[in-house]
């Protein structure tokens, strides 16, 4: 039996960064304050396209900042819906959902925002390309490739079918009233719209531009800040918007500029280039905290890193491999090894959140780590120590490279040949060419039930079945009665057998821990983090107390 301490688990990390001192910048001396933000990485795509980037990532500079829905998120509370372009809605049936617009809102370009834009923003042109309204059956992107510069990119119908499987379509009641309409009934329509995805754009700001590209790199939005400048890969600038309908935003620049390396981001805030550093390690709070003005704001948040497996490898296209290989990891080792006990090891691809609904599987918990029947398994599937690909990015996530050391350790030690490719963007690792294995990912709530993230993730149309990585008939006809029922009881019923299908018998995935956020910033600027990725520069959270 595997034993990993903290310091053997550090141990197997690469060498850091170097650790040059970068010249600090001049701050801004206008009326507001402007600040620079050091991030991993900007958005995957280059594209601001809420439909097309999703990801940790892009809900960093996204949300609250830019992008805003009809019902918004409660960032610095619950992460519950809370009013956004809508002051009120009601349900008028168990398929159409009714909601009054706030009126006087103004997007970026200075056009009032009406249910004109809001049909617009679930339209066929704008998100669902040649797609209806399907149950149980996967949209893949070769159906849907663009043959003009003004069409969607193939990922996005898929994407948009994700959130909103049965959507039919907005209607526009009178200028300030729109009603959705489902082909079924859903019970989380309400959820769906303070998603990742569902916010509002301006209809004009579409039709005038010339390709998709050019949209999406400016999009026309509402929020309190609007794009002022986008260098892909390199610096995205975001200016405040003095015409947004909740108030004045307290800065005039937020400034994201792309440093992949830790190191890097840390120094820079050191020196003062950097008002705030992302995606820091845990092995870095100490430094940021003895640091003179600065301190480190951290919290565990509705996102768990994964890591799912490819199918369609003829090795872990028998399930006991894929037991095996779940069995094999220590994940609490991990969590003390890599985040020095500061996140947790969650009851499999579930959220406390769920338990205001009692959507919660009580008693579900993370396959044990189990050196012995990892083994028996792999006898009982004949193994023979054939080698298995790992498609990795280097610390894309958070102390991601470390943690796959650590599991190849591990697999090792139960006779698992699992060998590390690094690659450089996503693009490489769903490359369908070649043979996959193992990947890495992260699985969100972003909705207050378990359809996210197991339904939008793992169902019919999630990335995992999109990419042909994995897929079960039992767990989408499962997905079905999720997205349409409204008995709670049979709700409940299909996702606690998802679980087992998805982690148990056939997995998909197997849950790592609950992520966790730490981030460098000055003192002086008391600003407050969410309880997940969005950093949220309103009013209401500068200068907080």
């Amino acid at each position: 039996m595997l034993s990993i301490n903290r310091r053997h688990a550090l141990g197997l990390m690469s060498a850091a960064a170097g650790t040059i001192i970068l010249p600090r910048m001049s701050f801004s001396q206008g009326a507001r304050p402007s600040i620079t933000i050091a991030v991993q990485k900007i958005t995957n795509n280059n594209t601001l396209d809420v439909w097309n980037e999703q990801s940790n990532v892009g809900e960093r500079v996204f949300f609250p900042n830019l992008w805003e829905g009809l019902i918004n998120r409660d960032w610095m509370g619950n992460q519950g819906p809370v009013a956004g372009l809508a002051t009120e809605w009601k349900r008028i049936d168990d398929k159409t959902l009714e909601l009054k617009l706030r009126q006087g809102v103004k997007f970026h370009n200075g056009d009032e925002l009406t249910a004109e834009d809001v049909a617009f923003s679930f339209s066929k042109e704008r998100v669902f390309g040649n797609t209806e309204p399907v149950g149980g059956k996967t949209i893949f992107e070769a159906d849907n490739k663009p043959t003009t510069v003004k069409e969607l990119p193939a990922i996005v119908p898929g994407v948009a079918r994700r959130l909103w499987p049965a959507l039919t379509g907005v209607e526009v009641v009178d200028k300030y009233t729109v009603r959705f309409h489902n082909a079924t009934p859903d019970v989380t329509l309400e959820g769906r719209l303070y998603s990742f995805g569902s916010q509002i754009t301006s209809r004009r700001s579409w039709d005038e531009a010339k390709s998709y590209t050019d949209w999406a790199r400016k999009p026309i939005t509402t929020g309190p800040y609007m794009v002022g400048e986008y260098k892909p890969d390199v610096s995205l600038t975001l200016v405040a918007f003095d015409e947004y309908w909740g108030g004045r935003p307290p800065l005039q620049q937020i400034r994201f500029v792309e440093v992949p390396e830790v190191a890097s981001r840390v120094n820079g805030l050191l020196s003062g280039e950097y008002d705030f550093a992302c995606d820091l390690p845990p092995d870095q709070i100490a430094t940021v905290k003895a640091a003179p003005g600065l301190e480190v704001q951290s919290s565990t948040i509705w996102n768990h890193r994964v890591s799912t497996f490819n199918t369609q490898n003829p090795i872990l296209a028998n399930p006991l491999v894929r037991r095996a290989m779940t069995h094999s990891i220590d994940r609490q080792a991990i969590v003390e090894a890599l985040w020095a006990g500061q996140t947790v090891v969650p009851a499999g691809l579930q959220f406390e959140s769920f338990r205001t609904s009692n959507m919660f599987v009580e008693g579900w918990a993370a396959p044990e780590y189990n050196p012995d029947l990892a083994k028996k398994l792999l006898k009982e599937a004949n193994y023979k120590g054939d080698a298995i690909p790992y498609r990795l990015l280097n610390n894309y996530y958070t102390n991601q490279t470390a943690n796959a050391q650590i599991m190849v350790e591990m697999w090792k030690q139960v006779g698992l040949n699992v060998e590390i490719q690094m690659k450089e963007n996503w693009a490489q690792i769903h490359d369908p060419q070649g043979v996959k294995g193992v990947r890495d990912w992260s699985a969100s709530n972003t909705i207050n039930d378990p359809i996210t993230p197991l339904v939008v993730q793992f169902g019919p149309n999630g990335e995992a079945q999109q990419k042909k990585d994995w897929s079960n008939e039992e767990l989408n006809k499962l997905s079905v009665v999720m997205e349409t029922s409204t008995d709670r009881d049979l709700r409940k019923k299909a996702i606690t057998r998802m679980l087992e299908i998805a982690e148990r018998e056939d997995p998909a995935y197997q849950v790592l821990h609950q992520n966790a956020v730490f981030t460098g910033m000055k003192k002086s600027l008391k600003w407050k983090a969410a309880a997940a990725f969005a950093m949220d520069f309103r009013t209401g959270n500068w200068n907080a107390s």
